[in-house]
């Protein structure tokens, strides 16, 4: 059986989802506002691994993500520049042209990352209809009131608010929620902002009697009921969104619909730590999938440094961390290709594999299984059978390189000749720039116990 960590119990549990067969599934999206950053993509990689770990379960998934496209502000006390105007302004854009660009440049992060499509990608500002809707239950709910700038959720009507990430009611540090502006309580929140009269917005509507636009927090809650229900079974995100954003979800959810638990398990991921520290943009530390690809490292080998490290674990991210990512995805590809077509299977192995995954996604156990079976005695025929299924989990494309030898010209051909020849003879120099002119011709040569072995960069 399944087991994951509930971060609303916290306590790993056995999961059993409302419907049986049935999973609804809830993971925050990017706001688009600038490229997702490396630290940003580490989520979406233990969330695509949580999907494939449950589609291999035979589980129906229904996925849904969302696109914060709107309302999201520079600070967490609902105070400061929304990100989508920030970044129109920054590149001299409308923030039209700023979501749809960055929004085309994450699904395209995705798909360098083999990250599976969410089955409902839903952006804020076509969903405006329903997040007025919700806003109107909680006003009806007599749990809001109004102020200058906006309406908010008045946290002291709510008995557990802050379950999710053990808060006190009413006793939060000041120092969380800063700036109070005309708020009741620092940590009451805005679930509809209101366009300052002296501001035209590029993204506003009128609702409530003035022009303005939806909350960060309201967005999520519609969407999700929108597409999974009042109650669904999964939402995930990173463990930053613990505190406030996903508090308050749960928070003006629960209160509108009377259903509690809303969501019946949380999962979050840790932080990806660059050289040790925070990555983030505002600190301007942050790599991009472009910035890897520059570098010539494969997306795929960020991917395999993600795997290493289980979701609720922090990871420091080098590029000597990097390399080694790459060179153990190259070693891979390089020794399916030699391999025999799949038939049967090694169950020992399977089995391993899929307890390990079951046990809250331990995906570097499930890696190690991986190597384990690599270096085993089974038939490669067997093996390749096996390392296909573990690659449904993985994602690594194995399947493109099972068996499938190298193409290389005579021009290579004889460069390797040359160099071997040089390597006898301990013509070290001459043996460094033949390996330098194969690698600009797209090879990279490794000197292994049994000679030479080639492999595509």
């Amino acid at each position: 059986m399944l087991k994951i960590f509930n971060t609303l119990t916290k306590k790993i549990e056995n999961f059993e989802p409302i419907n049986k067969n049935e999973v609804g599934l809830y993971t925050c999206g990017p706001t688009v506002y600038d490229y997702p950053h490396i630290g940003n993509l580490r989520a979406y990689v233990f969330e695509d691994i949580l999907k494939r770990v449950l589609l291999y379960n035979n589980y129906k998934v229904n996925h849904v993500m969302n696109i914060t496209d709107v309302g999201h502000l520079t600070s967490d006390e609902d105070t400061g520049e929304d990100k989508m105007e920030k970044g129109a302004k920054r590149e001299g854009k409308t923030a039209w042209e700023i979501a749809e660009f960055y929004t085309d440049k994450f699904k395209e992060n995705l798909q360098n990352l083999n990250i599976l499509p969410a089955d409902v990608l839903c952006p804020a500002t076509k969903h405006i209809a329903e997040q007025i809707e919700l806003v109107q239950k909680l006003i009806d709910r007599g749990v809001t009131y109004t102020t200058t700038d906006g309406i908010y959720f008045d946290t002291t009507k709510i008995d557990d608010y802050g379950k999710l990430a053990n808060l006190d009611k009413q006793k939060l540090k000041a120092g969380m929620r800063v700036s109070m502006g005309e708020k009741k309580n620092p940590h009451d929140f805005a679930l509809w902002k209101f366009s300052l009269a002296n501001e035209k917005r590029q993204m506003e509507w009128e609702a409530f009697g003035r022009m303005g636009f939806p909350g960060w927090h309201i967005e999520c809650s519609a969407m999700s009921m929108k597409y999974l229900g009042e109650q669904f079974d999964i939402h995930c995100g990173g463990i930053d969104h613990i505190s406030v954003h996903h508090t308050n979800e749960i928070t003006q959810s629960e209160t509108a619909t009377g259903i509690k638990p809303w969501v019946k398990y949380w999962l979050h991921g840790e932080f990806l730590l660059v050289d040790g520290g925070k990555m983030s943009k505002s600190l301007n530390n942050f790599y991009t999938i472009d910035n890897l690809i520059e570098k010539n490292f494969n997306p795929l080998a960020y991917r395999y440094l993600v795997l290493g490290a289980h979701y609720r674990s922090q990871l420091n991210f080098t590029w000597e961390s990097l390399t080694g990512a790459q060179n153990a995805l190259d070693n891979l590809y390089t020794i399916v290709r030699d391999w025999d077509k799949p038939a049967i299977g090694c169950a020992e192995f399977e089995q391993k594999f899929t307890d390990t995954i079951n046990d809250d996604l331990n995906i570097p156990a499930a890696l190690a299984v991986m190597w384990d079976l690599i270096k085993s005695d089974y038939p490669t025929s067997a093996k390749a059978e096996s390392l296909l299924k573990f690659d449904e989990i993985f994602g690594l494309d194995i399947k493109k390189y099972l068996g499938v030898n190298i193409e290389i010209s005579d021009e290579i051909k004889n460069l390797l000749t040359e160099r071997e020849t040089a390597r006898k003879e301990k013509a070290w120099s001459k043996s460094d720039e033949l390996r330098k002119q194969i690698e600009q011709l797209g090879f990279i040569v490794e000197d292994t116990p049994n000679g030479q072995k080639i492999s595509k960069i």
